[in-house]
């Protein structure tokens, strides 16, 4: 690994790391002042934070799968380490860097809380449109896929993935 990717794979990591961490920061915030108490009104009728120990995937669903969720977290997370790492090191690709942090990191942060907590720790809520209640996590995810699909159809051109897939060439050199 040469200078330009070791020093691109440590802001990666520290960054992810800075996000998990605000991640299980907003967490325990939660538990501490929302857990037992009715939600809280940030724009009344429109947003509150109201607390919410989600033992499932989004919205409640396959209830009680942790290590399910989990072991699917670690695939997602790896998937996106394994693009980041793989990406050239051109400027022009520094936004989908930023993308896969983004989705590791929300990966890695629901995954935390469904190793040591046994649920995963929700708290914001978009009563306006009776939005199941959700995470930072789960927006890292979130925003992170929007912007891959906004950046696949509108900034990448498919040519420009071949170093995600070895060439046949590549195969038969190694053979």
């Amino acid at each position: 690994m040469n200078k330009k990717n070791s020093a691109l794979a440590l802001c990666g990591l520290l960054c992810g790391a800075l996000l998990v961490g605000l991640d299980q920061l907003t967490k325990q915030l939660a538990v501490t002042r929302l857990a037992g108490k009715p939600g809280v009104p940030v724009i009344p009728g429109v947003f509150e934070l109201f607390y919410l120990e989600n033992r499932g995937a989004a919205f409640g669903m396959l209830t009680n799968r942790q290590w399910f969720f989990a072991a699917v977290a670690v695939v997602m997370a790896f998937a996106a380490v394994y693009v980041y790492l793989c990406l050239p090191t051109e400027r022009h690709y520094h936004f989908l860097r930023a993308i896969c942090v983004l989705i590791a990191s929300g990966a890695v942060g629901n995954m935390l809380d469904r190793l040591c907590r046994h649920y995963v720790v929700d708290f914001l809520y978009v009563s306006a449109i009776d939005f199941p209640v959700f995470n930072v996590a789960d927006c890292y995810v979130c925003v992170g896929t929007a912007l891959a699909l906004l950046a696949l159809f509108t900034v990448y051109r498919e040519d420009e993935f071949s170093f995600l897939v070895p060439r046949k060439d590549e195969k038969n050199e190694k053979e």
